[in-house]
C-alpha cells in the first residue's frame, strides 16, 4: 500500500477500537491485531497510544468535514447551499457509528465551548466555510448583510448544541424535526415584512399623523 493508503487503513481501524473499548482500555496490540500487524510495526506510525489517538480523531474529523465540502461544492444556487450544509453537517454521524461511539466515550472531542477545544483549528475551518456561504449570498443579494466576524460563530455554535445533544449526550433524535425548523428559521427569519402602511397590528389611528 501507499503512505497514504497506510495511514488511512491505520486511522480507520484504530478509530473502531477506541470507539470500541475507549481511549483507557483501548490498546497497541488491540489496533494492531485488527490491523494485521505487529505492535513493532505499529510504532513506524505513531509514537505512542495518545498520538495515534489523537491522530486518528484529527483524521476522522478532517474527513466529516471534507464530506460537508463535497456535498456543498456541487450546489450552484447559495441558499441550497447553506441548507445542503446545514443537513450534511448533521446527517453524517447518522452514517459514521464509530466516530459517534467515540464522541459519546470522549465529549471533550466536541466541546461546546471554544476555549476547551483540542481540535480548534479543524472548526476554525468549519467556521471559515460557513463565512464563505454567507460571503457569497451577501454578495449576491440573497443574505441580508450580517457581521460576518461573531454570525459564523454564532451558527456553528448552534449546530454544535445539537450535534451534543443529538449524537453525544441524550441521543435525541427527535431533535431532527427541531433542526430542520431552526434552519427554516434562519432562511426565512421570524419577522415578516412590514406590509404597506405600517407595522402589523398596529391600530390605524396610531398610524396617523397628529
Amino acid at each position: 500500500m501507499k503512505p497514504r493508503e497506510n495511514l488511512d487503513t491505520i486511522h480507520a481501524a484504530a478509530l473502531e477500537v477506541f470507539a470500541d473499548y475507549g481511549f483507557k482500555k483501548a490498546t497497541l496490540e488491540d489496533i494492531a491485531a485488527a490491523l494485521g500487524m505487529t505492535k513493532a510495526n505499529l510504532y513506524r506510525y505513531a509514537r505512542n497510544k495518545r498520538d495515534l489517538y489523537e491522530n486518528t480523531v484529527r483524521w476522522a474529523l478532517l474527513r466529516w468535514q471534507a464530506r460537508v465540502g463535497e456535498a456543498i461544492a456541487g450546489e450552484r444556487d447559495v441558499e441550497r447551499q447553506f441548507r445542503v450544509m446545514c443537513r450534511k453537517a448533521v446527517e453524517y454521524l447518522s452514517g459514521d457509528a464509530h466516530l459517534s461511539r467515540l464522541l459519546m466515550r470522549d465529549p471533550e472531542i466536541f466541546p461546546m465551548f471554544a476555549e476547551q477545544d483540542p481540535y480548534a483549528d479543524i472548526n476554525r475551518a468549519s467556521m471559515a466555510m460557513i463565512r464563505r456561504i454567507l460571503e457569497r449570498g451577501i454578495a449576491e443579494g440573497r443574505f441580508r448583510t450580517v457581521d460576518l466576524a461573531s454570525v459564523p460563530e454564532i451558527l456553528f455554535s448552534i449546530y454544535k448544541m445539537f450535534i451534543i445533544r443529538m449524537y453525544i449526550r441524550t441521543k435525541d433524535r427527535p431533535l431532527d424535526s427541531m433542526f430542520a425548523q431552526t434552519v427554516e428559521l434562519l432562511c426565512r427569519g421570524l419577522v415578516l415584512p412590514e406590509p404597506p402602511g405600517g407595522p402589523a397590528g398596529e391600530p390605524q389611528a396610531s398610524r396617523r399623523r397628529p
